[in-house]
């Protein structure tokens, strides 16, 4: 099974998924979570925590990247496995899929934190008590 934390920063969306994305009713519950940010510019799949994935997960992922584009959003994968990546990269029936950078991520996070769209928990002292 997957689960997805979705955290929204102004026009971007990142879908944290962890777990194994083998079942269909995993790759629905990917499909939920990105269908419901119909309002924002890219979608980032987060898929570090990805444990597996089927063909059902890869064909999800086809569709999901049809969905955006109907949508006009991007769709950009982050941090897929190796051998996910080679499956993606070797599938001809569907059109390449985009791969987010560290760089482009930080780059929405620090634009999110400089737009107030994201707040940073106020820093700990030794005590752990917090300070801001």
């Amino acid at each position: 099974m997957v689960s997805v934390h979705i955290e929204n920063l102004g026009d971007v969306a990142i879908v944290e998924c962890e777990g194994r994305i083998v079942s269909s009713d995993a790759a629905f519950t990917l499909r939920d979570a990105v269908a419901s940010q119909p309002n924002v510019q890219t979608v980032v799949l987060d898929l570090s925590e990805v444990d597996a994935i089927g063909g059902g997960g890869v064909g999800m992922l086809a569709f999901l990247q049809r969905w955006a584009q109907a949508h006009e959003i991007r769709l950009k994968l982050f941090n897929p496995s190796r051998s996910l990546r080679q499956r993606l990269e070797h599938t001809t029936s569907i059109p390449p899929f985009e791969f987010a950078t560290i760089d482009e991520i930080i780059a929405y996070l620090s634009r999110a934190v400089n737009h107030g769209t994201l707040v940073l928990p106020a820093p700990r002292d030794a005590a752990g008590e917090s300070h801001g």
